[in-house]
C-alpha cells in the first residue's frame, strides 16, 4: 500500500527540506506529543507560508494570504470557540457564498462541524488554505477594538434610548458619574485600554473634535488613529478615565494628572494620565507603563560594543556624575532604569527622585516628587545626602539649585544618575556651566555624558535589500574611515554597500516592529580635562570626542542600519549626518 503523502513530502520536492530532516522533526514531534507543524514553525523558524503553501498543492484548496481586517458582521458567522476548536475562521461573505480560511481542510472533524454551522446559516463555503500566522491574527480579531466598542455602543444607546436620556455634548455634572460607571462606558474604557497594550502601543490618545471622539494610539513612535467614536458619549468617556485615575469630575477647566493600575491579559500594567483642555473639550493622553516592556536589558536597548564598555566602566566607579541627554521620547527614563537594574544590588543603597515614578524595581528606593507641597528635585536632594545613599537617581537636571546638588552629591562620594536637555553629549559640558556648575567642578565630577534617540527596527522576515546612492555611499565611507580602529576591521563594508527599508508584509503590516537606540558616549580624559579649564568649544569637544574614539550617534546608526536592523533613510532624519557638522 502507498504511503500518503504529507506537506513535508511537497517542502522536500521543492528543495525546502531534506528526508533526513523530515524524519528527525517527525520523531521529535512524536517524542514530545506535539504538532510537527508547530515545531517546524515555533522551534525550526520555518515559513508558515510556505507550509500553506505546500498544503495548498496537496489538497487542491487555494491558499490565501489576509491582507486586511475582517469584518466584524462576518467573523460573528462563526463563533471564537468554533474557530479555535476546528481552526477554521470567516474570511469574507459575498451574498450566499462564505470564504472560510482553514488550517488543515483534511481534518474529517473540522469539515463536520463546518458542515454543521454552513447548514444552520444557510450559506455555501469556499474553502481556502490559510498560514498560522494569518490564523492567529485573525482569532485577535474576534476581540478587535471596533468590534467589541461597536457592541458596547449600541448597548450604551440602546440604554438612553429606553430611558428616553438625550445624550448632550455637555451634560450636567450630577449625571457624569452614573454616565461613567455604566457598563457600555466602562466596557468601552476597558477595550481601548486592552488594545492598545495588546498592540504594544506606548502612548492613548482620546481627542475630541467637532464631529467625533478620535482615539489614537502611539505605536513605534507614531501615532495612529484606531477609533472614532460619537462625540456624545466623550464627557462620559473621560470622566470614566477621571475616576479610574481619581482626578476631579467637575474641574474640566485646567489639566489634571493622575495615574491608574489594572491587570491587562494576566499582566500589570499603570497607566500615567493628563487631561488638557480644548476649545471642543477635555483631551485625555495616558502614557502605558508596562514593566514587561518598559525594563530592558543593555543590549535591548541597543547599546552595544564600545558605548556599553563605556558605561560599564564609568558604573564600575564608587561615585561621580553620568548624564543622560536627548529630546522628549527618546528613551532616557527607558536606559536610566536599565542602569538601575544593572546597579541593583543587595549590597548598595539606591534612592531615586522621579517625576512621575514610570515603573517600580524591587530594592530601589523610589520617590515621587511633588512640586505643589514644595518637595521638588533639589528639596528631595538634600534629605536624600542625610540618608547615607550610594547610588542617586534624579529624574531630570532643570535648574540651578538642582544641578549644584547633584555636582554636591558626586564630589562627596556618591554615584548620581541624571538627565538633560541638549541635542548631543557634547552640549552637556555647556549645558551644566549655563546652569551655574563652575567649570573647574567639572572634571572632577562628571565620568560619562551619553545622548540618545529612537529608531524603529526592521522587521528581520520582511525588510528589503536597497543600494545606496553614491554621494550617500561616499559620507558612509567617510563615516565609518572616522571610526577607530578596531570598529573598523570587524565592520566588512565593500563599495556599493547595501542597506535596507521597511516592508510591508502579512506577517509585518508596518514593517518595523519595536525600537531601539541609537548612542554616543562621551567619557572624561586629561585631554577632556584640559578643554574645559580651558575654552569648551564645540569643536575642541569633538576633536578630543575622536581621540578617545568615540562613536557619534550616526555612526552608531549607520553600524546598525549595516546590519539591516534599522532603515538607513530613517537614520537619514533621526541623526545628525557628517555633512551637517
Amino acid at each position: 500500500m502507498a504511503k500518503e503523502k504529507t506537506f513535508f513530502d511537497i517542502l522536500e520536492s521543492k528543495g525546502l527540506l531534506k528526508r533526513t530532516e523530515i524524519d528527525f522533526i517527525a520523531k521529535e514531534a512524536k517524542d514530545k506529543n506535539i504538532d510537527p507543524e508547530e515545531l517546524l514553525i515555533d522551534k525550526y523558524r520555518f515559513s508558515a507560508i510556505e507550509i500553506a503553501k505546500a498544503k495548498s498543492e496537496l489538497t487542491g484548496a487555494p491558499f490565501k494570504v489576509i491582507r486586511a481586517e475582517i469584518p466584524f458582521d462576518v467573523l460573528q458567522l462563526i463563533s471564537e470557540e468554533a474557530a479555535r476548536r476546528y481552526r477554521f475562521i470567516p474570511l469574507a461573505k459575498t451574498d450566499n457564498i462564505l470564504e472560510v480560511g482553514m488550517i488543515n481542510p483534511e481534518d474529517v472533524k473540522a469539515q463536520e462541524a463546518l458542515k454543521f454551522i454552513i447548514l444552520r446559516s444557510g450559506l455555501t463555503p469556499k474553502i481556502y488554505i490559510v498560514s498560522r500566522s494569518d490564523f492567529e491574527d485573525v482569532l485577535k480579531q474576534y476581540r478587535g477594538l471596533k468590534g467589541e466598542v461597536k457592541k458596547a455602543l449600541k448597548e450604551y444607546t440602546k440604554e438612553a434610548a429606553e430611558e428616553e436620556i438625550i445624550l448632550p455634548k455637555s451634560p450636567l455634572i450630577e449625571n457624569l458619574e452614573r454616565m461613567a460607571v455604566e457598563a457600555p462606558i466602562t466596557k468601552i474604557v476597558s477595550v481601548i485600554l486592552r488594545h492598545a497594550v495588546e498592540g504594544n502601543a506606548s502612548d492613548v490618545h482620546v481627542e475630541p473634535t467637532d464631529k467625533q471622539l478620535r482615539v489614537r494610539f502611539r505605536v513605534d513612535g507614531i501615532l495612529y488613529t484606531s477609533l472614532l467614536l460619537p462625540v456624545e458619549i466623550h464627557s462620559a468617556v473621560v470622566s470614566r478615565i477621571k475616576i479610574l485615575s481619581n482626578l476631579q469630575i467637575d474641574e474640566t477647566r485646567k489639566p489634571q494628572d493622575g495615574r491608574f493600575h489594572t491587570v491587562v491579559e494576566d499582566k500589570e500594567v499603570d497607566f500615567r494620565v493628563s487631561t488638557f483642555p480644548t476649545s471642543f473639550g477635555e483631551k485625555v493622553a495616558m502614557r502605558i507603563l508596562d514593566p514587561t516592556v518598559g525594563l530592558k536589558s543593555f543590549s535591548d536597548l541597543g547599546l552595544l560594543g564600545r558605548n556599553a564598555e563605556v558605561l560599564f566602566e564609568g558604573l564600575k566607579r564608587p561615585f561621580g556624575l553620568i548624564l543622560l541627554t536627548g529630546p522628549t521620547g527618546s528613551g532616557k527614563s527607558t536606559t536610566l532604569y536599565a542602569i538601575l537594574q544593572f546597579l541593583n544590588k543587595e549590597t548598595v543603597n539606591i534612592v531615586s527622585l522621579e517625576d512621575p515614578i514610570e515603573y517600580f524595581l524591587a530594592g530601589v528606593n523610589q520617590s515621587q516628587i511633588k512640586p505643589e507641597i514644595g518637595y521638588d528635585f533639589a528639596t528631595g536632594l538634600r534629605h536624600i545626602l542625610r540618608g547615607d545613599p550610594d547610588v542617586i537617581m534624579v529624574g531630570e537636571i532643570r535648574d540651578r539649585e538642582t544641578a549644584a546638588l547633584a555636582v554636591h552629591a558626586a564630589l562627596t562620594g556618591h554615584l548620581v544618575l541624571s538627565t538633560l536637555h541638549t541635542n548631543d553629549a557634547f552640549g552637556v559640558i555647556p549645558r551644566l556651566i549655563d546652569l551655574g556648575v563652575e567649570p573647574f567642578l567639572i572634571p572632577s565630577t562628571l565620568t560619562i555624558a551619553m545622548a540618545q534617540r529612537l529608531i524603529r527596527r526592521l522587521c528581520p522576515e520582511s525588510r528589503q535589500e536597497t543600494e545606496v546612492d553614491p554621494e550617500k555611499s561616499l559620507m558612509i565611507e567617510k563615516t565609518l574611515a572616522d571610526l577607530p580602529k578596531e570598529i573598523k576591521e570587524s565592520v566588512k563594508i565593500k563599495k556599493g554597500a547595501k542597506v535596507y527599508r521597511p516592508l510591508v508584509s502579512p506577517t509585518c503590516p508596518k514593517g518595523t516592529r519595536g525600537r531601539i537606540g541609537i548612542y554616543e558616549v562621551l567619557r572624561m580624559t586629561p585631554g577632556l580635562e584640559k578643554i574645559i579649564l580651558e575654552e569648551p568649544s564645540e569643536a575642541r569637544l569633538k576633536e578630543e570626542a575622536k581621540k578617545q574614539g568615540m562613536v557619534s550617534m550616526y555612526a552608531d546608526g549607520l553600524l546598525k542600519a549595516l546590519e539591516g536592523v534599522i532603515s538607513f533613510e530613517e537614520l537619514q532624519q533621526t541623526a545628525q549626518t557628517p555633512d551637517a557638522e
